[in-house]
């Protein structure tokens, strides 16, 4: 409050008005105060006013601040605040250390800017990675990834191992993997030391067409320095599945290699291979990871039609199990549900089905290659809820078997010849089925459970093409309609389905594997949940189980089946809630 004395007024303050007085004090804060005083020691470094320290890399010196580089890198941080004696040397010598890089971080400590060039980077990045700047190793890592190419993937890889940048050194590794066809063919390759071609050929990653592409470059490495290599042949041999290549190219290409021949180990693995070939029957005992496929060996997996929240799909979509990502391809030339599907000659056969008012008994073919659709013969009879299998992917023929025709449940089946395209009428099943399984194993003909009309089945019986007769195989323990079915290591399996007591309840997850030559079903793992109507294929060496309907929805799930783990894992999802 304001006091008057003898008519001079004089202040006093009581404690309500201190307090109020000092509820407005303020903080004050530069927002260019950093930038200016970092601005000012960079003026004093260029002008070289109070350097404290000479850092002498190579021929070049460069008079700096110890306070300026401890806060900007963490070894010179901890080099000048410990008992070292460079803490109080005025003059400090970094061995093994290049003098324009380290100059140009130097700059960066008073600056906080760096500048990127193809020529330095590497120097700059190993230079950078010894200070402990993580900005500039993060930025030049940047950099080079930006940088990669089939003549450096292979350097940059190894360089981003030395220096610890585990980032780099994957992207530079997923380069030469993607790109592994050009990556060969450079002087890069060439020089590899054995450990690091081995770690490229194991690898389940290798973007090549075949396995014959990694078996021609491992003789183009070994034939680089034949005498100093041919001792490490054998290892790398090893890593080549060699009995994934043609009986003709092993013959023609590696019996024919004159430095394999002297090696006892190479003639084994060359021998393993052609036992492979020549004794099919036994193939699923001498499974190993010289017979599991690589990721980009094993094709496409593709998915046609459907049902998507109750609208009939007329798309289809690929799956490529390297990069597990989905895409649309196409669309069918006409709308099918409960159609079957087999391929020939690398074309897709739809057979069939419904168009959402009649049954079909349409057929046409989708060539892959040039992504042109085909109509071809009809079959005799109108047909949804079939099953459709080729008995050999090369040639054919294909089978339609069983159904319904609009009318009744059937039990006849065609076969068309793709040679003639001709459908033809062979010995119907014993049972008639419809949404029954139907796979091809050791050149028969399986029809698996299915509806005959009154209940869903457990049944199963096979055709013998060659004396054209169907046989009553063990039945499931359990009978299930709209079932899924496919062949892996010489067995069948039998996937999901329901058993037709209630249209709503959920669906069965259960999963059996049929071996013939006991004639017996086992129970393996579940799917994660109960679907009928899944799509089930084989890709490489594992089953998928695609879409389906649990009971309630149309799924997106997709899941992979490992039969030596004997577990289900996740792949990505499609694209739209298919069945």
């Amino acid at each position: 409050m304001i006091c008057y004395s003898d008519g001079v007024p004089s202040v006093s303050y009581s404690e309500h008005s201190l307090s109020s007085i000092a509820s407005h004090d303020e903080c004050f804060r530069s927002s260019i105060h950093a930038e200016v005083c970092l601005s000012r020691m960079h003026s004093f470094f260029v002008k070289n006013q109070l350097t404290d320290v000479t850092l002498i890399a190579g021929r070049r010196e460069i008079k700096a601040h110890r306070l300026v580089l401890s806060a900007g890198s963490e070894y010179f941080a901890a080099m000048f605040n410990s008992d070292l004696r460079e803490a109080n040397q005025s003059e400090i010598v970094l061995q093994d250390v290049d003098g324009d890089a380290l100059a140009d971080l130097v700059y960066y400590c008073y600056t906080g800017k760096v500048e990127l060039r193809e020529d330095t980077v590497e120097r700059l990045l190993g230079t950078a990675c010894l200070l402990g700047l993580c900005e500039v190793i993060e930025a030049c890592c940047v950099f080079l990834k930006r940088q990669l190419h089939p003549s450096n993937a292979i350097g940059i890889y190894l360089f981003a191992d030395s220096q610890g940048c585990t980032d780099l050194r994957d992207a530079a590794l997923t380069y030469t993997a993607d790109h592994f066809v050009e990556v060969i063919k450079n002087q890069e390759f060439l020089m590899l030391p054995t450990q690091e071609v081995a770690k490229i050929f194991a690898s389940d990653e290798l973007n090549v067409p075949t396995e014959e592409v990694i078996f021609q470059a491992l003789m183009m490495w070994v034939n680089h320095d034949i005498e100093e290599r041919k001792s490490e042949i054998s290892e790398l041999l090893s890593l080549i599945r060699l009995p994934l290549l043609s009986p003709s190219f092993i013959v023609d290409h590696v019996e024919s290699e004159s430095v394999l021949r002297g090696n006892s180990t190479c003639q084994q693995l060359i021998i393993e291979a052609l036992k492979y070939h020549l004794l099919p029957e036994r193939k699923a005992a001498m499974q190993s990871v010289r017979t599991r496929p690589r990721k980009s060996t094993v094709g496409l997996l593709y998915v046609i039609g459907g049902i998507e929240s109750k609208n009939q799909m007329a798309n289809i979509e690929a799956y490529n199990l390297r990069k597990d990502k989905w895409r649309n391809v196409t669309f069918m030339s006409v709308r099918r549900l409960q159609f079957g599907v087999a391929v020939i000659d690398d074309r897709i056969y739809l057979v069939g089905g419904r168009d959402g008012l009649k049954t079909l008994d349409s057929v046409e073919c989708f060539n892959v290659a040039s992504g042109t659709w085909t109509p071809v013969a009809p079959m005799a009879t109108h047909r949804h809820g079939l099953g459709v299998a080729a008995l050999s992917s090369e040639g054919g023929p294909l089978y339609a078997v069983g159904g319904h025709d609009g009318w009744s449940y059937l039990n006849s089946v065609e076969r068309y010849d793709p040679h003639l395209n001709k459908w033809t009428f062979v010995a119907p099943m014993m049972t008639s089925r419809s949404t029954v399984g139907v796979a091809v194993l050791n050149n028969k003909l399986y029809a698996v459970g299915g509806r005959d009309g009154s209940s869903c089945l457990r049944t199963v019986e096979c055709y013998d093409p060659h004396r054209n007769t169907w046989t009553s195989c063990s039945p499931m323990s359990t009978p299930r309609g709209g079932i899924g079915v496919a062949v892996m290591n010489g067995c069948l399996y039998a996937l999901g389905g329901h058993d037709g007591t209630d249209p709503f309840a959920p669906r069965c997850d259960c999963v059996e594997r049929y071996d013939p030559k006991t004639d017996t079903w086992t129970k393996v793992a579940s799917l994660s949940i109960g679907r009928d109507a899944v799509g089930v294929a084989l890709l490489g060496d594992r089953l998928f189980a695609v879409g389906g309907y649990d009971g309630k929805t149309y799924v997106r799930l997709v899941e992979a089946y490992d039969s030596q783990t004997n577990q289900w894992q996740q792949a990505s999802l499609i694209l739209y809630q298919v069945i």
